[in-house]
């Protein structure tokens, strides 16, 4: 019986593969990896510059693959930002906005995990979905260990393995289960290093990695001090971020604590990618397997004086991206400047297996740039922050390769933030209110309105087209 149900496995999955392979007949569509943290910032990688964090395995990743040093979300929230990187869609096109929400069947079915599967590769799914509307979409994978909701670091109580060494567990169990006679894609969704939102602790880490910084003194970033905050709109003044700023980071010692803690969980995750690549060299798979490393949102380690994500700044918005190709032909050891977006990683990974992404993404795959190529590329991105909630206002703007754009939706007179991050990344100085940038913000609110139209006449069943510069 199992023989035979193997036997029709095998039969799809050859079936499948003129499509997979799109010409390329000689050439074994690649396996496919993708680690997505929950709440890490860009710059808390080895490979990024933080000379701090030890993440060995993901520095090795990029040491062998590619670097994208300009990666941001386009919804600086888990759930609408994890449904981009599903769907290769801005968030007003697939209308995710709360977590008690799901993808229709039409919208799964053109998402990277629906269309792989339907082009003869085994897909898997581990840790945290992030779409809670039940029910548990298991049945669209051929391996699930996911969860809806927000899970829990210790789900057996502590002491106990701490969940993200549970799902590295559970990763390696499906990459053992795989036959090198079909391709796979497993998205591994992890938790860390997103705080236990209802636990005084907020920062569970491994207790395995207690002993990390503990001597380590981190820095207070230059924008915590109370000025900053003044410099925001009153209502952001007393939102939600500030209210976690104050159980997170307000005091010398818990800032020490909470950034110590946060660190050690982003290690944590950096040991089970050591193992994910070990198991992949077990089974034979590693030299076809192309291995993604990213983050669903940016986080505040306390500048400004927020917590949390949501808003248009840098340290919401930005996150980190390794790509690692181990193929003939692909990059080693490239960096690129280039806006990369996490609508991107659906046309990514679908170009990457040899597929056409749907014309109706609205992301750009970075396939040509692990080959080595140097396509013309965005200039800007248009950011959305559509989430309901009473604490937390609604945002939406433009970031272009120098300019940051911000504008409030549901604040009494709709107030403006706009930088120029040559002069001034860390976003101290609002130019919005003064009359000598007057042009440059109307530039920049016209530009708003390009994108705002062009989102409102996108339909699923025909191409996207970005609003014209």
């Amino acid at each position: 019986m199992t023989s035979s149900i193997l036997s029709r496995r095998q039969m799809l999955a050859a079936a499948a593969a003129p499509m997979i392979l799109r010409g390329q007949r000689a050439q074994r569509p690649p396996n496919l990896v993708f680690l997505l943290t929950d709440d890490q910032r860009w710059d808390t990688l080895g490979c990024m510059g933080n000379r701090i964090i030890q993440t060995p395995n993901v520095d090795a990743l990029a040491r062998q693959g590619a670097t994208f040093t300009n990666m941001f979300v386009t919804t600086p929230i888990c759930v609408t930002s994890r449904a981009s990187f599903f769907s290769g869609l801005y968030a007003r096109s697939h209308g995710i906005h709360t977590f008690r929400m799901r993808f229709s069947p039409a919208q799964f079915a053109a998402t990277y995990p629906a269309l792989l599967r339907k082009a003869g590769y085994r897909t898997g799914f581990v840790g945290k979905y992030g779409l809670d509307e039940p029910p548990e979409p298991k049945d669209q994978f051929d391996d699930w260990y996911g969860f809806l909701g927000q899970g829990h670091f210790f789900p057996k109580g502590e002491p106990g393995p701490h969940l993200t060494h549970i799902m590295g567990e559970q990763a390696r169990e499906i990459i053992g289960r795989q036959s090198p006679g079909q391709p796979f894609c497993l998205s591994v969704s992890y938790k860390s290093p997103h705080v236990q939102d209802q636990d005084p602790r907020q920062f569970l880490a491994d207790p395995r990695d207690e002993h990390l910084y503990r001597d380590t003194r981190m820095t207070v970033p230059k924008t915590m001090d109370s000025r900053a905050i003044e410099r925001l709109p009153i209502e952001v003044q007393g939102s939600e971020a500030r209210r976690r700023w104050a159980v997170r980071f307000s005091t010398p010692e818990l800032y020490q604590r909470s950034v110590r803690n946060y660190y050690r969980m982003i290690t944590g995750v950096d040991r089970t990618v050591g193992e994910i690549v070990a198991a992949l060299e077990k089974q034979g798979l590693r030299e076809n397997t192309i291995i993604v490393y990213t983050s669903d949102n940016g986080f505040y380690l306390g500048e400004h004086g927020l917590a949390g994500k949501w808003f248009m700044h840098e340290e919401s918005l930005r996150v980190p991206l390794v790509i690692h190709d181990p193929r003939p032909g692909a990059v080693r050891g490239a960096r690129f400047d280039g806006m990369a977006l996490n609508i991107d990683c659906a046309p990514t990974l679908l170009e990457l297996a040899g597929l056409n992404p749907p014309p109706a993404m609205q992301g750009r795959s970075l396939a040509p740039w692990v080959r080595g190529e140097r396509p013309a590329w965005r200039k800007e991105f248009f950011g959305e922050h559509l989430f309901e909630h009473d604490w937390i206002p609604k945002s939406e703007g433009i970031r272009t390769d120098r300019w940051k754009y911000a504008r409030y939706l549901n604040i009494a007179g709709n107030p403006e933030e706009m930088y120029d991050l040559s002069a001034d990344p860390h976003e101290e100085n609002n130019l919005a209110p003064q009359p000598a940038q007057r042009g440059q913000l109307e530039a920049l609110r016209r530009r708003r309105e390009a994108w705002l139209a062009a989102l409102a006449g996108w339909k699923p069943d025909q191409p996207w087209r970005e609003p014209s510069a």
